[in-house]
């Protein structure tokens, strides 16, 4: 019994470890605009598990170190998919740097993503 118990410990702690994650985002968007342009820069989410227990619980963006848009979840609101994309739209009179995070409830983050945005 206690050679089972320890081969089925054996093969249950790697998948948890496996399965667990930080939430990464990525963005999209222009590398330059004109000025007084209004350009969409696309975040990408991605989080192995999407669970009442286990999901992406916030999602956030800014642009030059002002928040532009927060989205909060929870275990009864959760995001669309272990996998999903928002879309904010800004207008750009100077140089832009765009960062984007998410969190997992449990694992928190890889850390943010940042865009460059030029303006000509």
């Amino acid at each position: 019994m206690l050679y089972g118990t320890l081969v089925l410990a054996f093969f249950l702690v790697p998948v948890n470890v496996a399965l667990a994650n930080k939430a990464e985002t990525s963005l999209k968007g222009p590398a330059e605009a004109a000025k007084g342009a209004e350009v969409t820069i696309r975040i990408t989410s991605t989080h192995n598990s999407n669970t009442s227990s286990h999901y992406t619980e916030w999602l956030k963006a800014t642009a030059n170190g002002k928040e532009l848009k927060r989205w909060n979840y929870n275990k009864e609101n959760r995001p669309e998919g272990a996998v999903f994309s928002k879309e904010i739209k800004i207008k750009v009179t100077e140089d832009t740097e765009i960062v984007a995070e998410s969190s997992c409830n449990n694992h928190g983050s890889k850390g943010p993503a940042t865009h460059k945005i030029t303006v000509k």
